[in-house]
């Protein structure tokens, strides 16, 4: 069982620069990459506003989301659809191509985080669908998982730019200190705006994502 994970571009078609938007996302993408690997295969993009990537645990792919959520500049969001089940691959004329259960309940996820955003929940930008061929205790953990995310991505779609930075700089181990240094701001300044965004919440459930491989 792997987590199979498409991403897309919030908004794609009303950028006034949608290049820059995507470049934005491929070098967040890959300095998460470098700083924190969790992925199996890292988001790539696919066709159009698309990425696809997989990763090896739900954690893991929770963990390394919350970060390119966090790493994202202003005016650049994307939504995420996650597919727990089984990934095939195949060969084709344009490469390997991949299918399976896993791909059919991340398409399933994200078509649903984008409904839920259009009414019910307009900050979700997440989602986890598991397979039907999946047990049930994989499907209490998607449960489990769309609850706390759709806390988690209100708490980030009401923070700043700054805001976010200092959460992601957090989430890696970063002293206030360091980062205030890195801002240009007072460690104090730092803490208030840690603790007004929601951060330490956010920090902290990072935390226990990655207990096990503490």
């Amino acid at each position: 069982m792997v987590i199979a994970t498409i991403a897309d571009i919030v908004g794609s078609r009303r950028l006034a620069d949608r290049g820059a938007a995507q470049r934005a996302i491929d070098t967040a993408i890959a300095a998460i990459e470098e700083q924190l690997p969790l992925a199996l295969e890292p988001l790539r993009p696919t066709v159009g506003d698309e990425l696809q990537g997989v990763y090896g645990s739900l954690d893991d792919a929770l963990a390394s989301l919350l970060l390119v959520q966090l790493a994202l500049p202003d005016g650049v969001e994307c939504r995420f659809g996650l597919g727990i089940g089984a990934v095939d691959g195949f060969e084709s004329a344009s490469g390997r191509l991949q299918d399976g259960p896993g791909w059919w309940a991340a398409r399933a996820a994200i078509d649903t985080v984008h409904a839920k955003q259009q009414r019910a929940a307009p900050s979700a930008r997440t989602w986890v669908v598991a397979s039907p061929d999946e047990d049930a205790g994989v499907h209490t953990a998607a449960a489990l998982a769309n609850s706390y995310l759709l806390a988690r991505d209100h708490l980030v779609g009401g923070m700043n730019e700054r805001a976010r930075r200092l959460t992601f700089g957090r989430c890696l181990g970063r002293t206030q200190r360091d980062l205030a240094q890195e801002e240009g701001i007072t460690q104090p300044a730092v803490s208030q705006a840690l603790a007004a965004s929601g951060a330490p919440a956010l920090v902290e459930g990072f935390l226990v994502l990655r207990a096990d491989q503490a």
